[in-house]
C-alpha cells in the first residue's frame, strides 16, 4: 500500500512539474518525509526527480538556453564543494520554512525582482543558493522560481530551462548523499526503477498539456503556484520543527 501511494504520487506530482515547471518536486517531498525516513526519502527524490526532470529537459531540449548553465553550474560546485568538506546531513525542517517564505518575501518586497537568471551574477547567485537548499531540504522549487519569474522567457522556455538546471541539482544530491555521505536506504530497488518510469510518464502528460497553453495563463497561474507551494513548504517545516515537542 505504502508502495503503490509513492508511485501514484511520483505520477501526480511530475504531470504538475510538466505543466508549470514546478511544485511537484516539493509536494512530492512533503509527502515522503512524512512516510520514510529522511535518508530513504532524499535518495528516493532525487531519482524520481532527475529522471522526470531529465526527460522533461530531453523533450523540450529546442527551448534550452545553454548560455545560463557555466554561471548556475559554478553556484552549485562551490554549493557541493562546502557541503562535502562538512559532510554535513542537515535537519530539513528549518530550511523548509526558510525556503518556502522566500517567495512571500519576494513578493512584499519588490527589489528582490532583480533576481534574474539569464543574468549572469543571479545565475551564479541561483546555481549556490538552489543547489544548497536541495542538499538542505530536497526540494527548492519555490527558490528556483523566482529567479525565472522576471526573466522574460516564454512559458516553454521557462520550463525547460528549469528542468535542466533541476536535473543537475538532483543528481548532485544523489551523489552527495549516495557517495558522498554514503547514506543506506531501506527500500527495494523495483520502488527506484517504478518511481523513475511513472515520473517520465507524467513529465509527457504535463508538457503535453504545457503545449496548449498559452503565456499569459502561465505566468498568473505560475505565480499563484509559487505562493502556494511556499506555504506547503512553511507547513511542512513547521510540522517537523514541533514534531518532537508535540508527540
Amino acid at each position: 500500500m505504502l508502495y503503490a501511494l509513492i508511485i501514484s504520487c511520483a505520477l501526480a506530482t511530475s504531470v504538475l512539474s510538466g505543466l508549470v515547471g514546478m511544485a511537484g518536486g516539493v509536494v512530492l517531498m512533503a509527502i515522503l518525509i512524512n512516510v520514510l525516513p529522511v535518508s530513504s526519502a532524499m535518495v528516493l527524490h532525487g531519482v524520481t526527480q532527475f529522471t522526470a526532470n531529465g526527460s522533461r529537459t530531453l523533450i523540450l531540449r529546442r527551448f534550452l538556453l545553454w548560455q545560463l548553465l557555466p554561471g548556475y553550474m559554478l553556484g552549485a560546485a562551490l554549493a557541493v564543494a562546502c557541503f562535502s568538506a562538512l559532510l554535513f546531513v542537515p535537519d530539513a525542517s528549518v530550511v523548509l520554512i526558510l525556503v518556502g517564505l522566500f517567495p512571500w518575501v519576494a513578493k512584499l518586497k519588490p527589489k528582490l525582482s532583480g533576481l534574474n537568471i539569464t543574468r549572469p551574477l543571479s545565475s551564479v547567485l541561483c546555481g549556490l543558493s538552489v543547489t544548497s537548499a536541495q542538499l538542505l531540504a530536497g526540494a527548492a522549487g519555490p527558490l528556483l522560481d523566482m529567479f525565472y519569474l522576471n526573466s522574460g522567457l516564454d512559458r516553454q522556455s521557462v520550463v525547460a530551462n528549469k528542468a535542466m538546471t533541476q536535473t543537475l541539482g538532483h543528481l548532485l544530491r544523489i551523489l552527495y548523499y549516495g557517495a558522498i555521505i554514503s547514506v543506506e536506504t531501506l527500500l527495494p530497488n523495483w520502488l527506484f526503477l517504478a518511481a523513475a518510469v511513472t515520473a517520465v510518464l507524467g513529465t509527457r502528460i504535463g508538457t503535453w498539456l504545457l503545449s496548449r497553453w498559452d503565456d499569459a495563463g502561465f505566468q498568473h497561474i505560475s505565480g499563484l503556484i509559487i505562493l502556494c507551494t511556499g506555504t506547503i513548504c512553511i507547513i511542512q517545516g513547521s510540522y517537523q520543527l514541533l514534531r518532537p515537542l508535540l508527540f
